[in-house]
């Protein structure tokens, strides 16, 4: 039974990798944000548009907007594994 659950485990993990590289190996073309692609399409819609709001934080390089949203990624990550790992340990230690 643990054998054949670990080799699950070990083929449920190298999918997850196939599935994570095949678009970075054969899928080619421009990536942009959905917010650069937004802005795009309003300005040609309505060129005298303005936005209601400014931003509270401007970040000085792409770098560092990467960085952030690759952090907020990780740490709601870690909060999500965090509370099913929380409910999972409840819910065996009451059976």
């Amino acid at each position: 039974m643990k054998r054949s659950l670990a080799r699950q485990n070990w083929l449920l993990a190298i999918a997850v990798i196939a599935l994570a590289a095949f678009p970075l190996m054969f899928v080619r073309g421009e990536f942009s944000g959905s917010d650069n692609q937004a802005e795009g399409a309003i300005k040609e819609i309505h060129p005298t548009y303005e936005p209601w709001f400014k931003p509270l934080f401007e970040p000085p390089s792409s770098e560092i907007e990467s960085l952030l949203f690759a952090s907020q990624a990780a740490i709601g990550a870690g909060v999500i594994g965090y509370v099913i790992g929380l409910y999972k340990g409840r819910s065996q230690r009451d059976e």
